[in-house]
């Protein structure tokens, strides 16, 4: 007998694959707020 796919690893690793991305976005998105208003004060 096969042995049946854990779909909840699966999901698991899904919902952390875009959490890390969402992370990631996140960050990028206040470093370049960080740049743009130390521009603004020069």
């Amino acid at each position: 007998m096969a042995r049946k796919p854990n779909y909840n690893y699966e999901k698991r690793q899904k919902e952390l694959a875009k959490k890390a991305k969402k992370e990631e976005k996140l960050k990028r998105r206040q470093e370049q707020k960080v740049e743009s208003a130390s521009d603004d004060a020069e």
